[in-house]
């Protein structure tokens, strides 16, 4: 059974994000997202002005007239919200965690996708592949991954990224939107992340907590790593100490996104402490421009 206050907080998940969904990113989702291309619909008989290029040469050649393929838009989508569910995903030093931030996105894109009437699926993973729920339509269904994503305890805890990727490969048979929310604190997943966004439209969401990207003045503190569960005391009061690791990280974040850059991979970077409605506002309008 599931508990009540999970149920609870389905439901009120569905309420925040409703009037994003309907007066938001309804719309620019729509825009953007506009289906994989033509699908075949049927072979008729050609007629003036019909596009020679469409003529069907083999049923042509058996009935001794010409006939053209013709063909329909097909709006449908599939759309896969992969989220990182490592230990260092429970981390925030404001108001709200990065799993919740990145709960709250996944339920906006999942409400936008059935909206338009696409397929949503989910991944959860952490040092593997924890969860896996296939496409399907509907809000019951958008219920559910919202609901898994809640109520799933990571078995867990550190990130495997290339593990993810790589089971995105297997899996997905037709070409999908994916949207991969993680904070990336991982090594070594730049081979299947390259293959991954040539197979499939990938969209990178990077959680981040400011505090992970500069060392605040705290004096001596004890520095606790969520997925390894090491600790380790750390002279915040040292400007040389806080100066190091600001550097490091920015060139981490540098060299990461100059790949996704070079491999035409869309990132985008979300603060904890900020609305995340903007930065997806300022996505959606880019990638718009875009085509």
């Amino acid at each position: 059974m599931i508990p009540r206050e999970i149920l609870e907080k389905v439901r009120f998940i569905e309420i925040q994000t409703r009037h994003l969904v309907n007066d938001i990113f309804g719309g620019e989702y729509h825009s953007v997202f506009k289906g994989r291309g033509m699908e075949f619909a049927e072979v008729r008989e050609y007629l003036p002005g019909d596009d020679i290029r469409a003529i069907d040469w083999n049923v042509t050649a058996r009935f001794g007239r010409p006939f053209v393929k013709r063909f329909d838009e097909e709006r449908e989508l599939t759309v896969v919200l992969a989220v990182d569910g490592s230990g260092s995903s429970v981390y925030g030093t404001g108001p709200v965690l990065k799993s919740d931030i990145a709960i709250e996105i996944a339920a906006v894109l999942a409400f936008s996708a059935i909206k338009n009437s696409d397929k949503v699926g989910l991944v959860i993973f952490s040092d593997g592949v924890e969860k896996f729920i296939p496409p399907k339509k509907g809000r019951g269904h958008v219920l559910r991954v919202i609901r898994d994503l809640l109520y799933h305890e990571p078995m867990g805890r550190q990130t495997s990224l290339d593990t993810a990727l790589e089971y995105l490969l297997r899996v997905l048979k037709r070409r999908s939107v994916i949207f991969l929310l993680s904070d990336f604190i991982d090594e070594g997943f730049d081979v299947p992340l390259r293959l991954v966004s040539r197979k499939h439209d990938l969209i990178l969401l990077r959680l981040e907590d400011p505090s992970e990207l500069s060392l605040p003045n705290l004096g001596l503190v004890k520095w606790y790593d969520p997925e390894t569960g090491e600790e380790a005391w750390l002279d915040t009061s040292s400007k040389a100490v806080r100066e190091e690791f600001g550097g490091r990280i920015e060139e981490r974040r540098a060299v990461f996104q100059e790949f996704c850059r070079r491999n035409s991979i869309d990132l985008i970077s979300i603060n904890t402490h900020d609305s995340y409605v903007q930065p997806l506002m300022n996505y959606f309008t880019t990638r718009a421009s875009r085509h």
